[in-house]
């Protein structure tokens, strides 16, 4: 039981942690929304505590190429 509440006291704070990064890169504030701007904010979110030993996640979307006329 406490390895359980240990575990999800943890959990808890790497999130929160993650989403303050998050909103310091300013990722929750923009009106623009694309796959890039969605991927970074989630990457951010979840692996945010890594900013701060100087990681920065980051997603590109592939090209998708246009139909032709």
């Amino acid at each position: 039981m406490r390895t359980i509440t240990a575990f999800s006291t943890i959990v808890l704070l790497w999130v929160a942690i993650g989403v303050a990064a998050a909103t310091r890169r300013g990722y929750f504030g923009s009106s623009e929304t694309n796959c890039s701007t969605l991927g970074s904010t989630v990457v951010t979110s979840f692996v945010g505590p890594l900013n701060h030993v100087g990681l920065d996640p980051s997603i590109e979307c592939p090209s998708v190429p246009q139909p032709s006329e």
